[in-house]
C-alpha cells in the first residue's frame, strides 16, 4: 500500500496475556514508544457520502476527537489516515502535529487504512501502536489510557473490553504489525488476526467510563453532541 505521510505544524493498569485487568485511570506521561493511530478514511456511505472524519462533535471535526483522545491518553506522536475527501479534512480539520498518511485505496475498506497506517509507522521508533476508529466518539481519553498502559514490549497485544466483549481501541505491539497487515482485508481490519491469537490479547475493562457505539447511519448522528 503506498502511502505519503505529511508532518504537519502549528496546532489502567495491565493485566497479562489472556487476563481482564482491573480499572484504573492512571496515564503515562507523552512517550513515542506507543504512537497513535486514527483510521479516518471512510466515506460514510451509509451517511449518505459525508465522510465521518468530518461530522461534527462538539463543534469541531470528528477526526479532532480521535486526535484529542489519543493524545490525552499518553501518545506524543499520532498518525491519521486521510481517505474519502482527504482535501476538505486536512483544510477544516485542526490536526497540527499530527502524521497525515493518504490512502488511495481507501474504498476497499477499513483493512487498506489499518495497513497503510501501519506501514507509516515502519522506521518511527514507535514499539506498538494504539488504534482507535474516528467513529467512535463515546470512547475518551480514559479507556484509552487504560489500553495504552497494557503496554510492556514489542509482543503486546491488547484491547478495551466491554462487559468482557472485546473492542476498541486495540494495541498493536510492532511484532505484530506484518501479520496484521498481511490479513487485513475489506472492512474486516484485524479481526482475523485477533481471533487467531485471542489466547495473547489482554482485555483491558473499559466499560466503566466509555461507550463504544459507532457513527454508522443517520440515527446514530444523535449521538454526536
Amino acid at each position: 500500500m503506498t502511502h505519503t505521510d505529511d508532518e504537519v505544524s502549528g496546532p489502567d493498569g495491565a493485566a497479562g496475556p489472556g487476563e481482564v485487568a482491573g480499572p484504573t485511570d492512571e496515564v503515562a506521561g507523552p512517550t513515542d514508544e506507543v504512537a497513535g493511530l486514527v483510521l479516518a478514511a471512510g466515506g460514510g456511505r451509509r451517511l449518505g457520502g459525508r465522510p465521518k472524519a468530518l461530522l461534527t462533535h462538539r463543534g469541531r471535526p470528528l477526526v479532532e476527537h480521535a486526535v484529542a483522545v489519543l493524545r490525552a491518553a499518553g501518545c506524543a506522536r499520532v498518525h491519521v489516515v486521510l481517505g474519502a475527501r482527504s482535501g476538505d479534512v486536512r483544510e477544516r480539520a485542526r490536526l497540527a502535529g499530527c502524521v497525515l498518511v493518504n490512502n488511495p485505496g481507501w474504498e476497499e475498506g477499513m483493512g487498506s487504512s489499518l495497513r497503510a497506517g501501519l506501514d507509516s509507522l515502519a522506521g518511527s521508533g514507535a514499539r506498538a501502536a494504539l488504534v482507535c476508529l474516528v467513529d467512535q466518539p463515546g470512547i475518551g481519553a480514559r479507556a484509552a489510557g487504560r489500553v495504552r498502559a497494557a503496554f510492556k514490549d514489542d509482543t503486546s497485544l491488547a484491547a478495551a473490553a466491554y462487559d468482557g466483549v472485546r473492542g476498541h481501541p486495540v494495541l498493536f505491539g510492532a511484532a505484530h504489525w506484518a501479520g496484521i497487515a498481511a490479513s487485513a482485508t475489506g472492512d474486516r481490519g484485524a479481526r482475523a488476526y485477533l481471533k487467531e491469537h485471542a489466547a495473547e490479547i489482554t482485555l483491558v475493562e473499559c466499560g466503566d467510563v466509555a461507550q463504544p457505539y459507532d457513527i454508522d447511519t443517520e440515527a446514530d448522528l444523535a449521538c454526536l453532541e
